[in-house]
């Protein structure tokens, strides 16, 4: 086999004092060579980042190499200066980030960003650089390459600005890529077309791809071989069919059997209760008026008409612009609808004033997707949990005992309500934003893509959180997703949304069986790693 384009050898990193460990990073050895796609995976902490940060020469100061090399094509960048590095990045070795949102310079067109790399790393003139940009936006996809040479990062959807991304990290050719988490944040198409679009130029180009990320579907979709990383350490590293297929280490294996299967759990339903949210012609209407362009109306949403039971859960998916949180913030009243009714019992909310929408806002709670900018940063949990029920005549007594209640049920040390969101994990945070909301004893819940930013193990546990407390407490819940393999796992009904409408709407067993429509088979079929039968064994044994 050729020389790797990236050779890790017994890379550790020291984490700083007072870490709950010593090493970020310990003893770590992989390669990546030309045309081979790596795919890195583990769950948050695992030290997946920090060795692409490593690579890069973007080590936060707080963390420090104390042992091994990085060879890029032979050279060890670890012993690297500034200097050296910036000559080495998009030259030689690129990296495309997780959101394009925050990596792109917002005052800066796309066209200006990718014609920097040019100018800073080539002696080109004015013209062969902007053919250049021209080939590079063209040869990833984009429409119209002049038009997004001219558009600002806030102008383009999320799908656009990671092509931007991509684009960028490519148009110097590097022998090295660094893919850290690129498709995280996308919906299922557009997630498709990234990874096929990074698959079809690291083969046209020969690129070496370190590819980062948590999702086996992905890994499953893309990846030649795999390496797992467990709290620093690499634990199994293989081919993909055979790691996926028959996994050595009992964390791998885990972590595969946590991955949500795409067969819908069999769930018994409740026969003849009552519905708790109703809506009828619901409609959201915006209208964009600029300086610059003509003005437009936009159909955020556009007639819907859906209904959630007591105990029974309805999935709303679709992809980014779909309309599925604009009805989700229209039937919490965090937006006010343009027209149609949302009934809660029999109580049409659509056009309550705020002094009578009040009473009603206790009936339906709302769970985010980002736990961390959910809850106030500067208050203690337990002060976030109890401040609805006391605004509503509870005394604090009397809601800090709900509140000890509620950390038990969503299995956390009732002593922790003392301590602050950052002391807590991710899906931590996440359970304690399910006990605010259920403090309020809702009617209601809706649940605004609430797993998709945790790890698949944590998601797991989540998930069964969320179904247990349903089961528990005969809630109603709205549950807001655009990963089919959740909505498998945890929906009785599924409705899908595309352009502001309800597309098909049924049981979660019959819409995944025979799809009717076309952009549900579409959903479907780009659902990535859809062959492998990922938590078949742990669906197959909830059912038995």
């Amino acid at each position: 086999m050729s020389e790797p384009v990236l050779a890790v050898e017994n890379l550790s990193i020291a984490l700083p004092g007072g870490a709950d460990r010593i090493r970020a990073v310990e003893d770590v050895s992989f390669e990546v060579h030309r045309g081979e796609i790596l795919c890195l995976v583990g769950e948050s902490g695992s030290g997946k980042s920090v060795i692409a940060q490593t690579v890069m020469g973007l080590l936060p100061k707080a963390l420090r190499v104390v042992g091994g090399t990085a060879r890029l094509e032979g050279e060890d960048v670890l012993s690297a200066g500034k200097r050296r590095f910036r000559a080495l990045r998009a030259a030689r070795m690129s990296m495309i980030f997780q959101e394009p949102m925050t990596a792109l310079n917002p005052v800066m067109s796309c066209g200006e960003q990718i014609d920097e790399v040019l100018r800073t790393h080539t002696r080109l003139g004015a013209a062969e650089r902007r053919r250049r940009i021209h080939d590079i936006l063209a040869e990833v996809q984009l429409p119209e390459p002049e038009r997004m040479m001219a558009s600002f990062p806030h102008q383009l959807s999320g799908g656009q600005r990671q092509r931007i991304m991509i684009a960028m990290a490519l148009v110097l050719e590097p022998a090295l890529l660094i893919a850290d988490e690129p498709t995280t944040a996308l919906d299922v198409t557009t997630q498709a077309r990234i990874l096929e679009l990074i698959k079809r130029i690291q083969a046209t180009h020969g690129t070496g791809v370190l590819f980062i990320t948590h999702d086996f579907g992905v890994v499953a979709e893309i990846a030649d071989r795999v390496a797992v990383l467990q709290q620093g350490r690499l634990v199994e590293l293989g081919d993909t069919r055979q790691v996926l297929g028959d996994p050595q280490h009992p964390y791998t294996r885990m972590l595969i059997d946590a991955v949500p299967s795409m067969t819908p759990r069999l769930r018994q339903r409740e026969v003849g209760s009552t519905p708790v949210l109703r809506t009828r012609r619901l409609g959201k209407i915006y209208h964009d008026k600029s300086l610059f362009r003509r003005a437009r109306t936009v159909h955020a949403v556009d007639g819907v008409e859906i209904e959630v039971r007591r105990g029974e859960t309805l999935g709303i998916v679709g992809e980014s612009g779909s309309g599925k949180s604009t009805v989700a913030r229209c039937v919490a009243r965090l937006i006010d609808p343009t027209e149609g009714e949302i009934l809660i019992g029999e109580e049409d909310i659509a056009k309550l004033p705020a002094a009578r929408l009040r009473g009603q806002r206790r009936r339906i709670q709302i769970v985010f997707q980002d736990p961390y900018r959910s809850l106030n940063p500067r208050r203690k949990i337990g002060q976030s949990i109890i401040e609805g029920p006391m605004n509503y005549g509870l005394s604090r007594a009397e809601a800090l005992d709900r509140a000890r209640a509620l950390m038990e049920l969503v299995r956390l040390d009732p002593a922790a309500l003392d301590r602050y969101p950052h002391q807590f994990s991710g899906g931590q945070r996440q359970r304690i934003c399910i006990a605010r909301a259920l403090a309020m004893e809702p009617e209601l819940l809706i649940a605004d893509e609430a797993v998709s930013a945790l790890d698949v193990s944590v998601q797991a546990q989540v998930l069964g959180l969320l179904d247990d407390i349903r089961r528990k407490l005969r809630l109603a819940m709205l549950f807001i997703t655009h990963d089919l393999r959740v909505a498998a796992q945890i929906c009785d009904r599924i409705a899908v949304m595309h352009k502001g409408r309800i597309v098909e709407e049924g049981p979660v067993a019959d819409v995944f069986a025979q799809p009717r429509h076309a952009y549900t088979q579409a959903l479907l079929a780009a659902a990535p790693g859809r062959g492998w039968r990922f938590g078949e064994a742990v669906a197959e044994q909830r059912a038995g």
